[in-house]
């Protein structure tokens, strides 16, 4: 296995009584493709907002690339190569579909593009090879409101790629997506990961991860329940317990 790039250690985090998250503790290697389950409402994406910065974990620590981040702002982790999506797709409504990635590309990526004062060429350049590499070339200079649930989708996940990344945190990208369209987006993470990027995927739709991953992790009431290959949490009993019941 490649070294380790993400590490939680005994990670907790509660809101008020509510223990939303119970010393959560796992390693991720560079290079990985994971993906992580659980019930609605088990902590998975508090887990994902502890480790991108959004949220303070009361206990433990963040690790990523060998760096302690826990009391880094979420930008300072982008910046070291840390990027998410969100569930519900979160574009800057009112610039267009290129300009929603000029903003990563300036300001949150590791290497941000050269540009010129004169022109921004080469912002828009480098904007539009992620964006044509998603089959988003042709909505560059669109409006976002114009866009499909899948556009939306893959603009999120462009934006994500703006801030050049090893790791990509991927949250339900998937969901209210055709079956086709989930293969549309699934080919997308695997040609991501083809390039090195390290993959979390968090979805509900079983197939998909199933598919996808090389290491299943699955939460339930904000703990870490399992971790194995897909075809094995399948058969855990208490993941089994966890979806199905006694």
């Amino acid at each position: 296995m490649s070294e380790s790039l993400l590490r939680v250690q005994n990670v907790s985090k509660r809101f008020g009584n509510f223990v939303a998250l119970s010393d959560i503790s796992l390693d991720i290697a560079a290079g990985e493709r994971i993906g992580i389950i659980g019930p609605n409402g088990s902590g998975k994406t508090t887990l994902i907002n502890c480790i991108a910065g959004r949220l303070r974990p009361e206990t433990g620590q963040i690790v990523f690339g060998g760096e302690d981040v826990t009391r880094l702002a979420p930008h300072q982790r982008a910046r070291r190569g840390l990027a998410r999506t969100f569930q519900i797709p979160q574009p800057f409504h009112g610039m267009t579909v290129i300009e929603n990635l000029y903003v990563p590309l300036e300001y949150g990526s590791r290497q941000s593009a050269p540009r010129n004062e004169q022109s921004d060429e080469p912002l828009r350049d480098a904007a539009m090879r992620i964006l044509v590499s998603l089959g988003l070339g042709a909505k560059a200079d669109d409006g976002c409101r114009a866009l499909s649930q899948i556009e939306l989708r893959k603009l999120e996940l462009a934006r994500a790629l703006a801030v050049n990344p090893r790791l990509l945190v991927s949250d339900e990208a998937m969901a209210g997506l055709s079956s086709d369209e989930v293969d549309e987006v699934l080919e997308i993470l695997f040609a991501l990961a083809a390039r090195g990027i390290t993959v979390i995927m968090i979805e509900h739709i079983m197939r998909a991860i199933m598919r996808f991953s090389e290491r299943v992790l699955c939460i339930v009431s904000g703990k870490l329940i399992a971790s194995g290959a897909p075809a094995d949490i399948v058969q855990h009993p208490e993941v089994q317990r966890a979806y199905i019941g006694d």
